[in-house]
């Protein structure tokens, strides 16, 4: 059966939630991005929007909620990007909740080597710290370009995933095949 068409070309928008849908089936990887902010308040969200833009200069583009306090925090310059592995999806979760606690007091977490922003060591394959080098407001959320200035890649682990509104691990993992 094929879906409806929404079409917001007749004077009116696409709604909020058939956007969600298609974004929804497209699936992603998972990340936690982290900043330092006003008296070495730490911060971090859980994101699936981020994706390499250029290698020359190397420079990642993140997007964040504009009530974030991550957002805030990242505003300040730097920011880390944590990309999860399939077994922390418990991490994902609880940065991805709304909840003011503080979620660093539950998760590993060391600074950065280059800049002091959190490292959730635990549960990222890998980390990126970043020089915010732009932002710009799109609707509801902020485009954060960062020029990437030190990388830590702890061996070679399987991605966490997130699509069809569930976390899933990549495939090759379900199999045995090699990455």
């Amino acid at each position: 059966m094929r879906a409806a068409l929404v079409d917001g070309s007749h004077g009116g928008m696409v709604p909020a939630a058939c956007f969600r849908d298609v974004l929804s089936a497209w699936p992603t990887g998972v990340a936690v991005v982290t900043a330092v902010g006003v008296l070495g308040r730490r911060h971090g969200c859980t994101v699936t929007s981020v994706t390499g833009v250029t290698l020359e200069p190397p420079t990642l583009l993140v997007c964040l909620d504009e009530r974030s306090g991550t957002l805030a925090a990242v505003r300040r310059g730097q920011f880390a990007v944590n990309f999860l592995h399939a077994r922390a999806q418990a991490v994902a979760e609880l940065f991805a909740s709304p909840r003011t606690l503080d979620r660093f007091a539950q998760v590993p977490w060391t600074p950065t080597p280059r800049t002091g922003q959190p490292w959730l060591y635990e549960a990222a394959l890998a980390v990126v710290e970043c020089q915010v080098t732009a932002c710009s407001t799109v609707g509801d959320h902020a485009v954060v370009l960062g020029e990437v200035l030190h990388v830590e890649q702890q061996g070679v682990d399987v991605p966490l995933l997130y699509g069809l509104r569930q976390f899933a691990a990549w495939p090759a993992a379900l199999d045995g095949a090699p990455l």
